[in-house]
């Protein structure tokens, strides 16, 4: 018997609606990644893109525990000396809240072409609004 390796043709994707409110961010943040990548499928290939899309509503209502809102600092550079600018995760959830989801998340795929493709594939809005409905997103709990 030959091991199965998956082609495009294979590949059948699904569209999910996950609804972040009262999530904490880093376990909400794993299994989004886990969908992404495709893991959860039988058909499963380290060196394929044959994960599912997903859409995240509510992400202004994520929750983190401990210090980490005052403690954990984002870092960016604009390439200047002295250019270092450091943001904390209380302000990002203030003002940008997908942003701090898609940290996370984008930190859990793979660093290379295949992670940015999957990437792409995720969805975040901070309301309940979403303009995705024509796909008809299946709602998935965690």
């Amino acid at each position: 018997m030959k091991t199965f390796s998956p082609t495009p043709k294979d590949i059948k994707r699904e569209w999910y609606l996950v609804d972040a409110s009262d999530k904490v961010l880093g376990r909400l943040a794993s299994r989004i990644a886990h969908r992404l990548r495709g893991k959860h499928k039988p058909e499963f290939a380290p060196h394929m893109d044959n994960g599912d899309f997903i859409i995240v509503v509510n992400c202004e209502k994520i929750r983190v525990t401990g210090n980490k809102p005052a403690r954990k600092i984002y870092y960016r550079h604009s390439g200047y000396v002295g250019g270092l600018k450091e943001t904390s995760l209380e302000k990002v959830l203030a003002t940008k809240p997908h942003l701090a989801l898609m940290h996370a998340v984008k930190g859990m795929l793979p660093r290379n072409r295949l992670g940015r493709a999957m990437l792409k594939k995720l969805r975040i809005y901070a309301g309940p609004e979403h303009p995705h409905q024509a796909q008809v997103p299946t709602p998935l709990s965690f």
